[in-house]
């Protein structure tokens, strides 16, 4: 059975766009848009669509991905859990980093208010 730290591995070295069509279609199925998903992703990293695109076809890894991207200051706000963790509690950054988007991905797909998954109000 593989370690905690061996999935952690193989989760940084997956290509982001792997997992991309996975976030459209459950926002997608909940009556989100594609558009949502990425205003979500861009709030979270600082990318622009142009960037998030290139990083896309690119093959970008997380791990990657997310040490180009200027990770926004009210991403401390994105507290709960996902995948059975805590996401305040998470040890690694990198990791944390990864859930935070998961954490933001479930709240779109949820139906909560853009601005709230943003954390503008």
């Amino acid at each position: 059975m593989a370690s905690r730290e061996q999935n952690q591995e193989r989760l940084f070295k997956t290509a982001v766009s792997a997992v991309y069509p996975l976030y459209v279609q459950k926002v997608e199925r909940k009556g989100r848009t594609k558009a949502e998903l990425d205003e979500v992703i861009e709030w979270l990293t600082g990318f622009d669509q142009g960037e998030l695109e290139a990083h896309l076809e690119a093959g970008t890894t997380f791990r990657d991905f997310f040490t180009r991207a200027e990770i926004n200051p009210l991403a401390s706000q994105i507290t709960g859990v996902i995948c059975g963790m805590r996401v305040e509690e998470i040890d690694d950054p990198l990791m944390q980093r990864i859930r935070y988007l998961d954490k933001l991905v479930d709240e779109l797909a949820r139906g909560k208010a853009m601005e709230k998954v943003l954390r503008a109000v």
